[in-house]
């Protein structure tokens, strides 16, 4: 009998625990537990009680109140970067790959969008992680930009970004006698947790909200780009000694007499390459990649150096260029201008016809550009085979193709690129629209600096690898990793549903399925659809010191070395390439690799202030056509609405399910669509239809569309249904945001 109970309480004992476990942020006495694991008898309800206390003596649970027990919830501390939802919750986003913790809305602390935070975790079975706001590490950022909201009595200064989830009480006295209704830039002075709001200090009044010049300060400041160089920098870039000497000259290989010319867009003032040209007598031809050699001009440490990294990226909104370089030798000193003799840091190669590599050389050159070619007037050259140096551009063109066949059959995959730009007038409005489209003009270009990037790379990993030589000899690439294994297998999923395949059984055969499959949907229904899940379902490129290659250009190692007037990581590299032919070394890894995650993130944040001021601008270009109907794709299905790009003009806006009248519809989260309950009417990703511009709001940036019709040939995603509008698959989850929105930032982008 004995044997009996110490069996039946062994169970009890896991049966209990498993209740617990799974109930584990309730209290629950020992009637409730019975009741739960079914046990209705005296003796079991005592057996109970007794596998209580030996739970709570091994501390497995705890007894929270007398009689009342709780699972023992495992708790750490952890430190992450919080990213803050619209609704004010947020997720803390850890070093560990797909861990972050949810924080709910209230339990932030005085914590900030992008802080670094320490966060107490909770971690139940069966549940997600969740955590509560300890302490703010670290601040990313403490100005803010903003409308004021004046009233008698108080100055609140409302956030642009949706993610600043408080308003900022700003003092009387540190107001700058700001209007009601004004964008300002504001500092952050103090948070006190008694107080509902922090509080801050009006640092610059911006103007009223809708003028050019009030946005583009307003986008400047949110980025933190600055509109001037210091004096100081400007005063050490004039002084700059800018001759050429003879004894300078004599150092390098000098290719003054050899044809030189740069390709570039018509409106360029800053040349970063040219290529020049010539036939070898062996019926080879030799083709240089020549830089601008920054890094002469530039020394490590200098207040223009320590300028370039701060900013390490030259930033291109709508209407301006904010450079890294002053504007002395990003536009003059460094740009390879026509008909002047110019310093450069070059790679230079001879290739037979076929374009394979025979010799290889890299060092410092001079050079004098013969032509400043605009992309138009070249592609005209090749279109038409006449106009100047015909012989030498055709050469040049059936090279470059020949390298772009050859990255094709070894895994670079090839996605078609168009450029949104504006004409606008000399107040800054936008009259019209046009695209920047990928030529053979631009190809041409691209080529050969993907040449030159990937053997630049190749070198001096070989440097690297060479320990006794070079002993601890870094180096910087541009990496791009390959896309999860989940994301392949629900792209190869979705595809399937119209029947295409993919082999994803390694890198080669992923990239060749991929771009066949970029080929075979041109001109189908499904093209949009599945050309935007391609595409996003690729990881970001960064700069690293530690090399992994680059998935999407198919290259086992690639670097940045083409453009250091605009990018710091080129000077990088050319320093390091200068201190491998010197038999040296500069700098360090550890160093590096700070600078390279520090340049990753101001590539981040350009690209972010890029997108803002295009979507400025294509709201203030929809303005006076409220009412108008236009065609669109739909670019982006989410939770909360659906995106769609109007195809003439690239302009984005949301429809808002509610302003769906014909049906009521539900989110098809597996297939990336809306399907009508009643109806079973269904808008995908990809599908066309005739979109009204209800709205568009200068204050928020923001469009909202309604649609007006379907446009014939949208194909639906074959789905079973388990009812009427419901399709079968995993269940929708209100945080979860699986994908994403086109163009811009998505409202919610955490992951669980």
């Amino acid at each position: 009998m004995a044997k009996k109970n110490k069996k039946q309480n062994n169970f009890l004992f896991e049966e209990i625990l498993d209740v617990l476990k799974h109930n584990a942020s309730r209290a629950l006495n020992y009637r409730q537990l019975s009741a739960m694991v079914e046990v209705n008898d005296e003796p079991g309800r005592l057996a109970i009680i007794e596998v209580l206390e030996a739970l709570k003596e091994k501390g497995l649970i705890t007894e929270k109140e007398q009689g009342k027990f709780q699972y023992k919830v495992v708790e750490q501390h952890i430190s992450g970067r919080i990213d803050f939802t619209s609704s004010g919750a947020a997720y803390v986003i850890t070093s560990e790959k797909d861990a972050d913790i949810y924080i709910e809305k209230g339990r932030t602390k005085d914590a900030l969008n992008g802080d670094t935070v320490k966060i107490l975790v909770n971690s139940f079975p069966g549940r997600r992680k969740e955590g509560v706001v300890v302490q703010v590490i670290e601040r990313k950022r403490n100005d803010f930009v903003g409308t004021a909201q004046v009233t008698p009595k108080n100055i609140f200064v409302v956030a642009d970004n949706h993610k600043i989830h408080v308003d900022f009480f700003i003092p009387r006295d540190k107001s700058k006698d700001v209007k009601d209704g004004q964008k300002v830039l504001i500092n952050l002075l103090k948070w006190n947790q008694a107080e509902p709001s922090p509080i801050a200090e009006i640092t610059e009044v911006l103007g009223y909200p809708g003028s050019h010049t009030t946005e583009m300060h307003a986008i400047m400041a949110e980025y933190g780009l600055p509109e001037h160089f210091p004096d100081a920098i400007e005063k050490a870039a004039k002084s700059i000694p800018t001759n050429i000497t003879k004894e300078e000259i004599a150092k390098r290989k000098d290719f003054r007499g050899i044809l030189t010319f740069t390709i570039d867009p018509h409106d360029a003032k800053d040349f970063d390459d040219a290529l020049s040209f010539r036939k070898l007598d062996n019926g080879n031809y030799e083709v240089g990649v020549h830089i601008a050699d920054v890094t002469h001009y530039v020394k490590p440490g200098s207040t223009i150096d320590d300028e370039g990294l701060e900013r390490a990226t030259s930033v291109y909104l709508v209407d301006r260029v904010i450079p890294m370089l002053p504007e002395v030798l990003s536009n003059f000193v460094c740009s390879l201008r026509p008909k002047e003799e110019k310093l450069c840091f070059a790679a230079v190669f001879e290739m037979d016809t076929d374009a394979n590599i025979k010799n290889e050389w890299f060092g410092r050159t001079v050079i004098f550009s013969d032509r400043r070619f605009a992309y138009e007037e070249v592609q005209e050259i090749i279109e038409k085979k006449k106009g100047d140096h015909v012989e030498e551009v055709l050469i040049l063109d059936s090279l470059a193709k020949k390298l772009r066949e050859r990255r094709s059959k070894n895994g670079s995959l090839f996605f078609d690129k168009e450029e949104v730009k504006f004409h606008l007038d000399d107040m800054g409005k936008p009259m019209g629209v046009y695209f920047k489209v990928q030529m053979d003009a631009h190809k041409l270009i691209e080529d050969f600096m993907l040449l030159a990037n990937k053997q630049v790379a190749t070198l001096l990993n070989k440097a690297h690898e060479n320990k006794q030589k070079h002993k601890q000899l870094p180096a910087v690439y541009r990496v791009h990793d390959s896309p999860s294994n989940d994301k392949l297998t629900d792209l190869s999923n979705f595809v399937g549903k119209f029947g295409y395949t993919m082999n994803t059984q390694n890198k080669k055969t992923v990239t060749q399925s991929i771009n066949k499959l970029l080929q075979d949907v041109k001109g189908k229904p499904e093209q949009g659809t599945i050309e935007i899940l391609t595409i996003r379902s690729m990881p970001k490129a960064v700069y690293t010191t530690k090399n992994i290659g680059h998935y999407g250009l198919g290259f086992d190692f690639y670097t940045h070395f083409t453009s250091p007037i605009r990018r710091y990581p080129d000077m990088l590299v050319h320093r390091l390439l200068e201190a491998h032919l010197a038999g040296g070394k500069y700098s360090n890894e550890e160093e590096l690799e700070n600078f390279c995650k520090h340049s990753s993130d101001q590539e981040k944040m350009a690209a972010e202030a890029e997108r803002a001021s295009i979507k400025y601008k294509q709201v203030e270009f929809l303005l006076d056509k409220v009412g108008q109907v236009f065609l669109a794709v739909i670019s982006g299905v989410t939770e909360w609405g659906i995106y769609a790009e109007i195809l003439e003009n690239k302009c984005e806006g949301m429809i808002r399910p509610r302003d769906m009248k014909d049906d009521y519809y539900t989110f098809d989260e597996d297939n990336y669509r809306y399907v009508g309950k009643r109806t079973g009417k269904t808008y995908r990703l990809g599908d066309k239809v005739m979109i009204e511009v209800k709205d568009a709001d200068m204050l928020k940036k923001q469009l909202t569309f309604v649609i007006e019709g379907t446009v014939e040939g949208n194909d639906s995603v074959p789905v079973e249904k388990s009812e009427r509008g419901h399709s079968k698959g995993k269940k929708h989850h209100p945080q979860k945001d699986k994908y994403n929105r086109g163009n811009g930032k998505s409202k919610k982008k955490r992951r669980r």
